[in-house]
């Protein structure tokens, strides 16, 4: 029987009031070495988790990429998938994203019906998740490759609308996604109206560049914090160690 180790792992801490702090590593920005390493620096640092995923992936070593993150780091491993082909049986779980905030029936449940049968027989334990894409001042890849409309970010209470729809549904958790390499990150405003309007935790990336974003948005109601494209810069180990210790020291 599969179990919910990872997420049982999320509500407990959201429980307890512990922010949470994953990275996302993208097979198409690092070889499966250098994500290993980035793996152990961000596990040293205190992060939480270790997401694996990107929009596009033309690489194809995404399988080795995901065995090589678990064979040199502890921290569960789970799948942020772009679609249907990133998938990898050594992952510990997979965010089962569906894009409510768009329209498009392939990002809604076309590429999860491909991916189903799949998860099952690779034993990966599947986290409902209500992906919630919010505009952000460009046009992401994420917003390229889905074919949706973000949702306007100054207009709160339709994000709200959506993430109580998606528990409603009975979805698990909420992300709340400005794009990788966003101008801006989510507005605060908007996180305090959907964490005011669900009990499920929210997760929060894209556009958060250092420690200071990412404790207004903690302050503003995230349960998780994701980053990821800042580890590109030269300076995005110690960035990323920086966020950490806020997240560590903020209690929701």
């Amino acid at each position: 029987m599969r179990t919910s180790k990872v997420f049982n792992a999320i509500k407990k801490q959201s429980a307890a009031g512990r922010a949470g702090y994953w990275v996302l590593l993208d097979p198409d920005d690092f070889l499966p070495k250098q994500a290993a390493d980035i793996a152990c620096h961000a596990q040293d640092a205190g992060a939480d988790a270790l997401l694996v995923g990107g929009s596009l992936i033309h690489t194809d070593h995404f399988d080795d990429f995901v065995q090589s993150i678990k064979k040199k780091s502890s921290l569960p491993v789970i799948l942020f998938p772009g679609d249907s082909t990133q998938l990898s049986r050594h992952a510990d779980a997979i965010l089962f994203l569906s894009l409510i905030s768009g329209r498009n029936p392939v990002n809604l449940i076309g590429e999860h019906v491909k991916a189903a049968p799949l998860i099952r027989e690779y034993g990966i334990e599947p986290i409902s998740t209500a992906y919630m894409l919010v505009e952000s001042g460009s046009v992401t890849s994420v917003e390229f490759m889905s074919n949706t409309r973000p949702l306007p970010r100054n207009k709160p209470m339709i994000a709200a609308a959506h993430a109580l729809a998606a528990q409603y549904m009975g979805m698990s958790m909420v992300y709340l996604e400005a794009g990788s390499g966003a101008p801006q990150p989510v507005p605060d405003d908007m996180i305090k109206l959907v964490r005011s309007y669900v009990d499920i935790p929210v997760i929060v990336g894209g556009g958060i560049r250092d420690a200071k974003t990412a404790k207004a948005k903690l302050r503003a109601g995230a349960d998780i914090i994701v980053t990821g494209n800042l580890l590109r810069r030269k300076n995005g180990l110690s960035v990323m160690k920086e966020i950490a210790r806020v997240v560590k020291s903020t209690k929701q």
